[in-house]
Protein backbone atom coordinates (compact mmCIF):
# COMPACT_ATOMS: atom_id res chain seq x y z
CA UNK A 1 0.00 0.00 0.00
CA UNK A 2 2.85 2.48 1.04
CA UNK A 3 4.53 1.56 -2.15
CA UNK A 4 1.71 2.06 -4.34
CA UNK A 5 0.99 5.52 -3.00
CA UNK A 6 4.64 6.75 -2.91
CA UNK A 7 4.65 5.55 -7.07
CA UNK A 8 1.20 7.41 -7.90
CA UNK A 9 3.16 10.71 -5.79
CA UNK A 10 6.17 9.94 -7.72
CA UNK A 11 4.02 9.86 -11.11
CA UNK A 12 2.42 13.23 -10.31
CA UNK A 13 5.62 14.87 -9.37
CA UNK A 14 7.10 13.77 -12.33
CA UNK A 15 4.32 14.49 -15.16
CA UNK A 16 5.22 18.17 -14.96
CA UNK A 17 8.87 17.72 -16.50
CA UNK A 18 7.27 14.48 -18.82
CA UNK A 19 5.02 16.79 -20.48
CA UNK A 20 7.19 18.47 -22.32
CA UNK A 21 8.55 15.37 -24.19
CA UNK A 22 5.07 14.49 -25.76
CA UNK A 23 5.55 17.63 -27.39
CA UNK A 24 6.95 18.55 -31.16
CA UNK A 25 10.56 18.73 -31.97
CA UNK A 26 11.81 22.32 -34.41
CA UNK A 27 12.83 20.65 -36.97
CA UNK A 28 12.78 20.29 -40.82
CA UNK A 29 8.39 20.82 -40.89
CA UNK A 30 8.45 23.61 -38.42
CA UNK A 31 11.62 25.37 -39.94
CA UNK A 32 9.75 25.47 -43.73
CA UNK A 33 7.92 29.20 -42.36
CA UNK A 34 11.14 30.54 -41.33
CA UNK A 35 11.55 33.70 -42.49
CA UNK A 36 15.87 33.88 -41.86
CA UNK A 37 18.83 31.78 -42.67
CA UNK A 38 20.46 29.05 -40.75
CA UNK A 39 23.88 28.61 -39.01
CA UNK A 40 24.95 24.87 -38.09
CA UNK A 41 26.61 25.96 -35.05
CA UNK A 42 28.47 23.71 -32.09
CA UNK A 43 25.40 23.73 -29.78
CA UNK A 44 23.15 23.46 -32.68
CA UNK A 45 21.38 24.73 -35.55
CA UNK A 46 20.54 28.72 -35.04
CA UNK A 47 17.99 30.94 -36.82
CA UNK A 48 19.31 34.37 -38.09
CA UNK A 49 18.24 37.27 -39.78
CA UNK A 50 20.75 39.46 -41.55
CA UNK A 51 19.16 42.40 -43.42
CA UNK A 52 19.89 46.04 -44.69
CA UNK A 53 23.12 47.24 -46.80
CA UNK A 54 26.04 44.79 -46.47
CA UNK A 55 28.12 48.12 -46.15
CA UNK A 56 26.08 49.46 -43.69
CA UNK A 57 27.56 49.97 -39.81
CA UNK A 58 25.94 46.92 -38.18
CA UNK A 59 23.27 46.55 -35.53
CA UNK A 60 23.50 43.52 -33.48
CA UNK A 61 20.24 43.10 -31.82
CA UNK A 62 19.63 40.76 -28.98
CA UNK A 63 15.63 39.29 -27.81
CA UNK A 64 14.95 38.73 -24.44
CA UNK A 65 13.88 35.64 -22.47
CA UNK A 66 10.69 34.43 -24.12
CA UNK A 67 10.19 36.68 -27.38
CA UNK A 68 12.28 35.48 -30.40
CA UNK A 69 13.84 37.53 -32.91
CA UNK A 70 10.94 38.15 -34.38
CA UNK A 71 10.01 41.05 -32.18
CA UNK A 72 12.78 43.21 -33.52
CA UNK A 73 10.85 43.62 -36.49
CA UNK A 74 9.56 46.95 -36.76
CA UNK A 75 12.86 48.57 -34.79
CA UNK A 76 15.29 46.60 -37.68
CA UNK A 77 13.22 47.73 -40.33
CA UNK A 78 13.64 51.20 -39.24
CA UNK A 79 17.48 50.29 -38.93
CA UNK A 80 17.36 48.97 -42.28
CA UNK A 81 15.93 51.78 -44.01
CA UNK A 82 18.26 54.26 -41.90
CA UNK A 83 21.10 52.54 -43.87
CA UNK A 84 22.33 49.96 -41.05
CA UNK A 85 22.65 46.25 -41.31
CA UNK A 86 20.85 44.11 -39.22
CA UNK A 87 21.47 41.00 -37.02
CA UNK A 88 19.03 39.13 -35.06
CA UNK A 89 19.26 35.65 -33.69
CA UNK A 90 16.86 33.01 -32.19
CA UNK A 91 18.50 31.95 -28.61
CA UNK A 92 18.37 28.34 -28.30
CA UNK A 93 15.17 27.35 -27.20
CA UNK A 94 13.18 29.45 -28.79
CA UNK A 95 12.30 30.55 -32.24
CA UNK A 96 13.27 28.19 -34.92
CA UNK A 97 16.49 27.46 -33.24
CA UNK A 98 17.47 24.28 -31.38
CA UNK A 99 16.64 23.13 -28.16
CA UNK A 100 19.90 21.95 -26.52
CA UNK A 101 20.29 21.25 -22.81
CA UNK A 102 23.05 23.26 -20.13
CA UNK A 103 23.17 25.72 -18.26
CA UNK A 104 21.85 28.54 -20.01
CA UNK A 105 24.22 30.95 -17.95
CA UNK A 106 26.17 34.08 -19.17
CA UNK A 107 28.91 31.73 -21.27
CA UNK A 108 26.32 30.04 -22.77
CA UNK A 109 25.05 32.98 -24.29
CA UNK A 110 28.37 34.85 -24.55
CA UNK A 111 29.86 31.98 -26.52
CA UNK A 112 26.48 31.81 -28.79
CA UNK A 113 26.26 35.08 -30.22
CA UNK A 114 30.60 34.45 -30.49
CA UNK A 115 30.14 31.49 -32.33
CA UNK A 116 27.62 33.10 -34.77
CA UNK A 117 29.86 36.34 -35.43
CA UNK A 118 32.10 33.57 -36.56
CA UNK A 119 30.63 31.57 -38.48
CA UNK A 120 29.28 34.54 -40.46
CA UNK A 121 33.02 36.66 -40.62
CA UNK A 122 31.14 39.78 -38.72
CA UNK A 123 33.94 40.66 -36.29
CA UNK A 124 34.25 44.25 -36.35
CA UNK A 125 32.81 46.92 -33.92
CA UNK A 126 29.51 46.77 -33.95
CA UNK A 127 26.62 48.55 -31.87
CA UNK A 128 24.70 46.47 -29.93
CA UNK A 129 21.31 46.19 -28.60
CA UNK A 130 19.35 44.14 -26.16
CA UNK A 131 16.10 44.26 -24.97
CA UNK A 132 14.92 42.55 -21.42
CA UNK A 133 17.66 39.49 -20.91
CA UNK A 134 18.88 40.40 -23.96
CA UNK A 135 19.99 43.49 -22.57
CA UNK A 136 21.79 41.27 -19.92
CA UNK A 137 23.59 39.42 -22.62
CA UNK A 138 24.54 42.87 -24.54
CA UNK A 139 25.89 44.03 -21.07
CA UNK A 140 27.87 40.70 -20.35
CA UNK A 141 29.40 40.91 -23.83
CA UNK A 142 30.51 44.45 -23.97
CA UNK A 143 32.17 44.29 -20.72
CA UNK A 144 33.93 40.93 -22.15
CA UNK A 145 34.75 42.60 -25.75
CA UNK A 146 34.74 46.63 -25.42
CA UNK A 147 36.82 46.45 -28.49
CA UNK A 148 33.94 44.98 -30.69
CA UNK A 149 31.28 47.65 -29.22
CA UNK A 150 31.14 50.48 -30.67
CA UNK A 151 27.68 51.81 -28.58
CA UNK A 152 25.67 49.57 -26.29
CA UNK A 153 21.71 50.28 -26.50
CA UNK A 154 19.71 48.35 -23.72
CA UNK A 155 15.35 48.15 -23.80
CA UNK A 156 14.15 47.37 -20.71
CA UNK A 157 17.40 45.78 -19.97
CA UNK A 158 17.15 43.01 -17.20
CA UNK A 159 20.50 43.00 -14.88
CA UNK A 160 19.77 46.06 -12.66
CA UNK A 161 16.61 44.42 -10.91
CA UNK A 162 13.37 43.14 -12.56
CA UNK A 163 10.22 41.36 -11.21
CA UNK A 164 8.73 38.18 -12.93
CA UNK A 165 6.85 36.86 -10.41
CA UNK A 166 6.87 34.32 -7.30
CA UNK A 167 7.28 31.31 -9.38
CA UNK A 168 9.98 32.61 -11.34
CA UNK A 169 11.70 34.16 -8.02
CA UNK A 170 11.38 30.61 -6.98
CA UNK A 171 13.26 28.99 -10.26
CA UNK A 172 16.35 31.91 -9.75
CA UNK A 173 16.88 31.13 -6.34
CA UNK A 174 17.71 27.86 -7.29
CA UNK A 175 14.54 25.83 -6.01
CA UNK A 176 13.50 22.60 -7.00
CA UNK A 177 9.51 23.80 -5.99
CA UNK A 178 9.90 26.69 -8.09
CA UNK A 179 11.24 24.73 -11.36
CA UNK A 180 8.34 22.18 -10.85
CA UNK A 181 6.22 24.60 -11.17
CA UNK A 182 7.17 26.31 -13.71
CA UNK A 183 6.77 22.74 -16.20
CA UNK A 184 3.00 22.85 -14.08
CA UNK A 185 2.26 25.91 -14.55
CA UNK A 186 4.40 28.38 -16.77
CA UNK A 187 2.24 27.29 -20.21
CA UNK A 188 -0.89 28.31 -18.81
CA UNK A 189 0.31 31.80 -17.19
CA UNK A 190 2.14 32.36 -20.19
CA UNK A 191 -0.91 31.48 -22.64
CA UNK A 192 -3.18 33.91 -20.49
CA UNK A 193 -0.24 37.31 -20.43
CA UNK A 194 0.37 36.64 -24.47
CA UNK A 195 -3.80 36.85 -24.66
CA UNK A 196 -4.15 39.98 -23.12
CA UNK A 197 -1.90 41.61 -25.82
CA UNK A 198 -5.40 40.82 -27.88
CA UNK A 199 -6.48 43.97 -27.11
CA UNK A 200 -3.31 46.54 -27.40
CA UNK A 201 -4.00 48.86 -30.36
CA UNK A 202 -0.43 50.34 -31.14
CA UNK A 203 1.36 46.94 -31.33
CA UNK A 204 3.41 46.92 -34.67
CA UNK A 205 3.82 43.12 -35.36
CA UNK A 206 0.00 42.42 -35.92
CA UNK A 207 0.52 38.38 -35.58
CA UNK A 208 2.87 39.00 -32.66
CA UNK A 209 -0.14 37.11 -29.95
CA UNK A 210 0.14 33.97 -32.23
CA UNK A 211 3.84 34.46 -32.72
CA UNK A 212 4.01 34.13 -29.35
CA UNK A 213 1.85 31.63 -28.51
CA UNK A 214 3.66 29.04 -31.09
CA UNK A 215 6.46 29.11 -28.38
CA UNK A 216 4.71 26.61 -26.46
CA UNK A 217 3.98 24.31 -28.99
CA UNK A 218 7.69 22.74 -29.24
CA UNK A 219 9.66 20.59 -26.98
CA UNK A 220 12.36 22.77 -24.97
CA UNK A 221 11.05 26.22 -24.90
CA UNK A 222 10.08 25.80 -21.18
CA UNK A 223 13.09 24.15 -20.07
CA UNK A 224 14.85 26.75 -21.99
CA UNK A 225 12.86 29.40 -20.39
CA UNK A 226 13.67 27.95 -16.71
CA UNK A 227 17.42 27.13 -17.15
CA UNK A 228 17.86 31.26 -17.82
CA UNK A 229 15.45 32.26 -15.01
CA UNK A 230 17.56 30.13 -12.85
CA UNK A 231 21.10 31.36 -14.44
CA UNK A 232 20.94 34.40 -16.32
CA UNK A 233 18.55 36.32 -14.91
CA UNK A 234 19.51 35.36 -11.62
CA UNK A 235 22.72 37.83 -12.34
CA UNK A 236 23.11 41.38 -10.61
CA UNK A 237 25.17 42.92 -13.69
CA UNK A 238 26.28 45.84 -11.46
CA UNK A 239 30.08 44.95 -11.75
CA UNK A 240 29.86 44.65 -15.33
CA UNK A 241 28.39 48.42 -16.23
CA UNK A 242 31.41 49.59 -14.10
CA UNK A 243 33.50 48.19 -16.38
CA UNK A 244 31.76 49.52 -19.32
CA UNK A 245 32.00 52.91 -17.45
CA UNK A 246 36.01 52.80 -17.20
CA UNK A 247 36.20 51.54 -21.22
CA UNK A 248 33.76 54.55 -22.08
CA UNK A 249 31.73 52.35 -24.30
CA UNK A 250 28.63 55.06 -25.17
CA UNK A 251 25.60 53.85 -23.60
CA UNK A 252 21.79 54.83 -24.47
CA UNK A 253 19.27 52.60 -22.01
CA UNK A 254 15.61 52.99 -22.86
CA UNK A 255 13.54 52.25 -20.03
CA UNK A 256 9.05 51.95 -19.98
CA UNK A 257 7.43 54.15 -17.82
CA UNK A 258 4.82 51.25 -16.72
CA UNK A 259 7.22 48.50 -17.19
CA UNK A 260 5.91 46.11 -14.44
CA UNK A 261 8.53 43.60 -15.37
CA UNK A 262 11.90 45.90 -15.16
CA UNK A 263 11.36 48.71 -13.14
CA UNK A 264 11.87 52.30 -14.32
CA UNK A 265 13.86 53.13 -11.23
CA UNK A 266 16.79 50.85 -12.74
CA UNK A 267 17.62 54.37 -14.85
CA UNK A 268 18.47 55.98 -11.70
CA UNK A 269 20.48 52.80 -10.51
CA UNK A 270 22.40 52.66 -13.62
CA UNK A 271 22.93 56.62 -13.60
CA UNK A 272 24.47 56.44 -10.58
CA UNK A 273 26.92 53.32 -11.77
CA UNK A 274 27.36 54.84 -15.08
CA UNK A 275 27.46 58.83 -15.32
CA UNK A 276 28.03 58.88 -18.88
CA UNK A 277 25.17 56.87 -20.01
CA UNK A 278 21.98 58.45 -21.46
CA UNK A 279 18.49 57.45 -19.81
CA UNK A 280 15.67 58.14 -22.23
CA UNK A 281 12.08 56.96 -20.54
CA UNK A 282 9.01 56.10 -22.62
CA UNK A 283 5.79 57.24 -21.42
CA UNK A 284 2.50 54.89 -21.50
CA UNK A 285 5.08 52.62 -22.15
CA UNK A 286 4.75 48.84 -20.58
CA UNK A 287 7.34 46.08 -21.10
CA UNK A 288 6.17 45.26 -24.36
CA UNK A 289 7.71 48.58 -25.26
CA UNK A 290 9.97 47.11 -28.52
CA UNK A 291 6.68 46.56 -30.76
CA UNK A 292 4.00 48.53 -28.88
CA UNK A 293 6.55 51.62 -28.63
CA UNK A 294 8.53 51.28 -31.51
CA UNK A 295 8.39 54.52 -33.23
CA UNK A 296 9.40 56.18 -29.61
CA UNK A 297 11.95 53.49 -29.42
CA UNK A 298 13.69 54.20 -33.11
CA UNK A 299 13.34 57.97 -32.30
CA UNK A 300 15.63 57.85 -29.52
CA UNK A 301 18.03 55.61 -31.62
CA UNK A 302 17.90 58.62 -34.16
CA UNK A 303 18.52 60.83 -31.41
CA UNK A 304 21.44 59.31 -30.43
CA UNK A 305 23.68 59.38 -33.59
CA UNK A 306 24.62 56.03 -33.78
CA UNK A 307 26.86 56.74 -37.58
CA UNK A 308 28.92 59.22 -35.15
Amino acid sequence: MIWGLASVAALIALAPFARDRLRPTMGAEARQSAPGEFADLPRGRTHYRLAGPEDGPLVILIHGLTTPSFVWTPIADHLNGQGFRTLSYDHYGRGYSDRPGGAQDEEFFLSHLSELLDHLGLRGPATVMGYSMGGAIATAWTARHPDLVRDLILLASAGLGHDLGPVARLVANHNWVGRWLMHLTYARSFRASVEAERDIETSQIPNVVPLQLNELRYRGFIPAVTSSLHHMLDHDLTEAHRKIAEAGTPLLAIWAAEDEVIPVAGAERLAALNPSARNVIIPEAGHALAYTHSPAVTAALDAADLRR
